[in-house]
């Protein structure tokens, strides 16, 4: 690949993807594609969502027993857990899931075949897919529990003068 295909993308495949948890491009052929009822089914991935910068001040209300941030991680919850389509997505948060790797990864190159058309088993919003028992354990965790350890952490540290969070 000379320079000029390198600074205008000729010859790449036009097909790209992002991941949607952490952002990074995911090459055609790579990533794992995963269900919504798998993506929700994890602690780690709760924790994460409800600490990032963009949600990390509702958490923050939360702990500190404000309904605001309470609502607001109900409604991260409920947007989260009802996405309809497959979540294709990067090495980097894999380890976040526990799921079937080799069929994850399979799935995501039947995905990748099928130019993002192929919809794996059990896709669709998480009522849909997942026990009552299983959805209301997550919603709890999620918006009751996820980041607690993070925020316990940022409540306990100095303020620092004329700092915000």
């Amino acid at each position: 690949m000379n320079w000029i295909s390198r600074i205008t993308g000729a010859g790449r495949s036009k097909y790209v993807s992002r991941c949607p948890l952490t952002k990074e491009v995911i090459e055609p052929g790579f990533g794992y594609l995963l269900t919504t009822g798998q993506i929700i089914s994890s602690k780690k991935f709760w924790d994460v969502i409800m600490t990032e910068p963009e949600t990390l001040s509702y958490s923050l209300q939360h702990f500190n027993n404000e309904t605001t941030g309470t609502h607001m991680r109900s409604l991260i919850f409920e947007k989260q857990s009802s996405a309809t389509g497959p979540w294709l997505i990067s090495d980097t948060c894999i380890d976040w899931f526990d799921v079937d790797r080799s069929l994850a990864r399979n799935q995501a190159q039947r995905w990748w075949q099928t130019a993002g058309k192929f919809i794996p088993c059990n896709s669709g919003p998480a009522v849909e897919t997942l026990s009552p028992e299983q959805l209301d354990f997550w919603k709890t965790y999620a918006i009751l529990e996820a980041g607690r350890e993070i925020t316990e952490r940022l409540n306990r540290m100095p303020a620092k003068s004329g700092a915000r969070l």
